[in-house]
């Protein structure tokens, strides 16, 4: 029997599968589309992601295909210096999502995952043994989890009925890949202008004379599965901008929405839901690649440790009590982006404000930090200390970094004073006994996803965290 089966081969279904296949999950990807996706849904990747690829050796393979940013303007396009975050990756990854998808499929290709286009998911029913999944051609699979990873307008969840409640669209983008025959400088004066009111506006180049073409949509279509046409994205310039900018040759068009939704439940039983298919929202901020990604790392080790007989009895369930808060605060925070940048006379209003307050550095940093997941905290327990729940950033060690020591999913014991154990974890947890000028901690243990489960110098404490989050020891 499969172990797992993930619906849906986008960046959330892929990175998941090679967490699990890093614990020797048997995983198996039913993508729906026969052929990779040519539509750009996301453009890259922000602090919190970025560590966490590197934490996997991911990084080195992606910067190289991408565009560094600084972070600036992600908050509803106000465009103030960012705080300086506490972080090695203070900056955007720009990439298109075709570009990190195709990594992220080799990756896990590469670990073993069995990944299967054209097939998709039409059915499924389950008891207390595991889940059996329809397909569209009339085949069946079988296997002891299934996860859900199938976009806003998840098959998964909506068979498993399980509530999406929220906001419908209100608005929507035409989005597409075209060329142009405007010169670049006429863009940038008629975009510079257009883009005073309109932040849903925007010509960005990405080479050999095409450009990325985001307009606002006319309505709200009935139905955004199906794409706006050429023409219907001309007439929207034309109204915008005064000109076409004589856009021709479009790769692919597609159409978002401002709707907010969140799952009502992450877990039925042996079926779960990541990414999309958990929460929807704008993309204003450009947060929502980052935060179904982010799912999957949360989500990964606790269900290979459960899969594999290790987990504690309630482990799994803490990914829809640590994730589904997250989700929420995004959606909040993306409600008051697209308020943000409305051209109503009361949100520019409130926007002059949050502008100015931007200007204080604190306020600077709480906004940034929240656009770039780094300030996220999960309750781990009991303790004082400011680094526990949170995430920690890639310090320097005598011999090395620390997230050149994550690569291989599990948990990470950082003794700077040699004196304690993990030894009936060793099949779990790794053990460094290393020192560090930027870690103010005698020790502390990590998690698989990096975030801190223990700070102390107390072997008892440290199996209390031991056993809390890994299991009994052996």
């Amino acid at each position: 029997m499969i172990d797992v089966i993930i619906a849906g081969g986008g960046p959330t279904g892929l990175v998941l599968a090679s967490e699990l296949r890093l614990h020797g999950v048997r995983v198996v990807v039913l993508e729906r589309d026969a052929e990779p996706t040519k539509v750009v849904r996301a453009l890259g990747f922000h602090a919190r992601s970025i560590e966490l690829l590197d934490q996997r050796g991911l990084l080195d393979r992606l910067r190289p295909l991408g565009q560094e940013y600084p972070v600036l303007g992600f908050f509803a396009g106000i465009e103030k210096p960012a705080a300086r975050l506490d972080s090695a990756h203070a900056y955007v990854l720009g990439m298109p999502q075709p570009v990190s998808d195709r990594v992220f499929e080799e990756h896990a290709a590469a670990l073993g995952a069995d990944i299967r286009r054209g097939q998709e998911l039409v059915g499924l029913s389950q008891d207390d043994r595991g889940v059996t999944v329809d397909l569209a051609d009339g085949s069946r699979l079988q296997a002891r989890y299934l996860v859900g990873c199938d976009g806003g307008r998840s098959t998964v969840r909506k068979l498993l009925g399980v509530g999406f409640p929220g906001e419908p669209a209100t608005a929507e983008t035409l989005l597409g890949e075209m060329a142009v025959t405007a010169s670049p400088e006429t863009i940038t004066e008629v975009q510079t202008e257009v883009r005073r009111t309109h932040k849903r506006f925007g010509l960005m180049p990405v080479g050999e004379g095409r450009y990325r073409v985001g307009v606002p949509a006319a309505t709200v279509a009935e139905d955004r599965a199906v794409p706006p046409t050429l023409d219907e994205l001309r007439q929207q310039l034309l109204a915008y901008a005064g000109t076409d900018f004589g856009v021709h040759d479009a790769t692919w068009l597609s159409r978002f929405g401002d709707a907010t939704r969140l799952a009502e439940r992450y877990r039925v039983g042996r079926v779960l839901l990541a990414g999309d298919a958990a929460h929807i929202h704008p993309p204003a901020g450009g947060q929502g690649q980052n935060l179904g990604i982010q799912d999957a790392f949360n989500l990964g080790w606790k269900l290979a440790g459960e899969i594999d007989g290790w987990a504690p009895a309630a482990l799994l369930d803490t990914y829809e009590s640590e994730r589904r808060p997250v989700a929420a605060g995004v959606l909040d925070t993306t409600r008051a982006l697209m308020e943000l940048m409305s051209t109503e006379p009361g949100p520019q209003a409130v926007r002059r404000l949050v502008a100015e307050l931007m200007g204080f550095e604190d306020v600077n940093l709480f906004l940034t930090e929240k656009i770039t997941a780094t300030a996220i905290r999960y309750d781990v327990g009991e303790g004082d200390h400011p680094l526990l729940g949170r995430r920690l950033r890639d310090v320097r060690l005598k011999r090395g970094r620390l997230y050149e020591l994550m690569h291989d999913g599990r948990g990470l014991l950082l003794d700077q004073t040699g004196e304690l154990s993990a030894g009936g974890w060793a099949d779990r947890v790794d053990v460094v006994s290393d020192v560090s000028e930027e870690l103010d901690a005698p020790a502390v243990l990590l998690r698989p996803d990096g975030y801190v489960a223990w700070v102390g110098a107390a072997q008892a404490g440290l199996a209390g965290a031991l056993g809390r989050w890994f299991g009994r020891e052996v």
